[in-house]
């Protein structure tokens, strides 16, 4: 049996919480991280002093603001969440719907920043969460603008199903892929739930390469696609002029 290394064990605690356990009693911990009983309560204890965990007055614990605090100093996220920012809040003011911005990390989708519509249809979706790439707009725009390889692999997969709307099909996500890169938009209609449709653009860096996409949600019944495609396309243009990137009919 291989044991277990110190920082392995520390990063299973860390790991136990996740969007649908924020907060955990040490018994919890210790089964989600599959831990003695007192191996994890010496970890929750060190990380509780350094402020990674914090413990309220019931005994529960929660991600302490010592871990956020550190994380925000991630350089992917940081820079790119304050370039866009402005453009993310242009593109609120003119649908005042749900705004997101994505990076992939691996086969997954990450949000890094999220406006939230006051009167928009809900989403499952916080800074942070994570969704496999082929089930939201801006998954899809990254997975089309992807190695091929990637999209390969992807696609050779089983496809995770969350309505019956969801792609499942490697062949038909192919196609759809295909389309993304056509009209360099891409759009998920009720992927993740029946009553919401996303728009997504690709986000390029200074070099022309893929780096996020930006997305609007909105309610799927009387969602008007045409009208928000050239306001996301414009999000996803400006904060990549503001990285840097140059279309090729503007360089010099």
């Amino acid at each position: 049996m291989t044991t277990r290394s110190a920082p392995d064990r520390l990063l299973s605690v860390l790991a136990a919480f996740d969007h649908e356990h924020p907060a955990l009693s040490l018994t919890d911990i210790s089964r989600r991280a599959g831990l003695t009983l007192t191996t994890a309560h010496r970890l929750v204890g060190a990380l509780t002093a350094w402020g990674a965990l914090e413990r309220d007055e019931s005994g529960t614990y929660h991600v302490g603001l010592r871990l956020w605090e550190v994380a925000a100093l991630a350089p992917r996220a940081l820079a790119l969440r304050q370039v866009a920012l402005p453009y993310l809040e242009d593109l609120y003011e003119a649908t005042h719907e749900n705004v997101q911005l994505a990076v992939r990390d691996g086969s997954e989708v990450v949000y890094i920043e999220w406006i939230s519509g006051r009167s928009a249809v809900g989403v499952h979706i916080r800074v942070g969460a994570r969704w496999p790439l082929h089930v939201t707009g801006v998954g899809l725009a990254l997975l089309a603008y992807g190695d091929p390889d990637l999209q390969e692999e992807y696609c050779a997969r089983p496809l995770a199903a969350y309505t019956p709307y969801t792609i499942t099909d490697p062949n038909r996500l192919r196609r759809v892929l295909a389309e993304v890169r056509r009209s360099g938009v891409a759009v998920s209609d009720r992927q993740v739930t029946e009553d919401a449709l996303s728009v997504a653009a690709p986000v390029r860096g200074p070099d022309g390469t893929l780096v996020a996409a930006v997305s609007v949600v909105v309610p799927q019944e009387g969602a008007q696609v045409p009208a928000l495609i050239p306001a996301v396309r414009l999000a996803a243009r400006g904060i990549s002029r503001a990285l840097g990137w140059q279309p090729e009919g503007s360089r010099p």
